[in-house]
């Protein structure tokens, strides 16, 4: 085993995209296990909208401090330890940190969660679908109070999060209408993932499309976008309609968050509520497992986008803001 451990740290704040010089790779000496301690080998990463938010200021969680491993959540596998809860072979998910390895110690049982050997299951699959998004839709569709026969509206509905939404809501009974970057994008949500519609926010007469898909009005807005998308959406909601406010992407690399009208809110008498996954660690496991049987019976379909290498991850942050991948964006150490 290699005694060098390779790490991106965050070097500057960026200013739209990541640019070079941002996050740099660089080479530290693994350390010598403690009592009480493991070592990882991270094997995955999730590569997710809010890291663009972690490295701007202080959030729902601090700042990464400048001269930092920048935060990410991972997938790994211990190959060492003289910790009494992990043995070498155990795989575990948790902030890893853009790096190849990482130290677990006396906190850890408390920050990773260990996860099973599942026959034909992906070790990615818990970094997607029974992973942070996969977790996100299940709970923001529970603050969603879906009902059958309601119209239900995502935006970046081929993303990782977006995409399983719109099938819980199919689930529910809901007619579906997704938002997204590119035809192929659209195709996939009607074609493969059971989507009633899917509108190109790139083509020049998508509002026009929006409102025709959706002819009873809009119930719900699952938002994960902000910006133009978000208040195209909100005026044309029903009455009483809900919103579930997960995201606002569109903002995150510029200065404008686009916080729609609050004239709409309270003409159209909309309950807006948003929500962050950590709000709900105590439900984890029951929520995975009610996602876990509905792939296992084919209710619900993933994809992944897979980067290869741990120097390409700032490349694959940027594309989440380009819209270069479908589904779950994951980088393979």
């Amino acid at each position: 085993m290699t005694t060098v451990n390779r790490q991106l740290i965050l070097r500057a704040r960026p200013k739209g995209l990541i640019a070079s010089g941002d996050l740099q790779l660089a080479e530290s000496p693994l350390p010598e296990l403690k009592g009480g301690q493991a070592l990882a080998r991270v094997k995955y990463l999730s590569i997710d909208p809010t890291m663009r938010v972690w490295m701007a200021g202080d959030s729902y969680l601090p700042a990464v401090v400048i001269g930092e491993v920048m935060r990410a959540f991972g997938f790994a596998e211990i190959v060492e330890s003289r910790h009494p809860d992990y043995k070498k072979g155990d795989r575990v998910t948790g902030f890893t940190g853009l790096q190849d390895y990482i130290v677990l110690d006396a906190s850890a049982s408390q920050s990773f969660q260990k996860v099973p050997k599942i026959p034909f299951v992906s070790d990615t699959v818990f970094l997607g679908l029974l992973g942070i998004n996969g977790l996100t839709a299940f709970f923001g569709m529970e603050i969603a109070q879906p009902k059958k026969d309601e119209t239900l509206v995502v935006s970046a509905a081929a993303g990782a999060t977006g995409s399983i939404v719109g099938q819980i809501g199919k689930i529910r009974g809901c007619r579906v209408v997704g938002i997204a970057g590119t035809d192929d994008k659209c195709n996939w949500l009607t074609k493969d993932l059971g989507f009633d519609a899917a509108i190109n926010y790139k083509h020049p007469d998508w509002k026009a499309k929006l409102a025709a898909a959706v002819p009873n009005g809009i119930d719900i807005d699952f938002e994960n976008v902000g910006g133009e998308i978000m208040n195209t959406v909100l005026g044309l909601m029903n009455l009483h309609g809900r919103v579930a406010l997960c995201g606002l992407i569109s903002g995150y690399t510029t200065e404008d968050r686009g916080v729609a009208s609050l004239e709409t809110v309270l003409v159209k008498r909309l309950r807006v509520e948003g929500f962050i996954l950590l709000d709900h660690v105590s439900r984890f496991m029951d929520a995975a497992t009610q996602l876990g049987q509905w792939k296992m019976f084919g209710k619900i379909k993933d994809r992944e986008t897979i980067v290869e290498g741990l120097e390409k991850a700032p490349d694959a942050i940027n594309m989440l803001f380009t819209g270069g991948n479908t589904g779950k964006l994951i980088v393979k150490v």
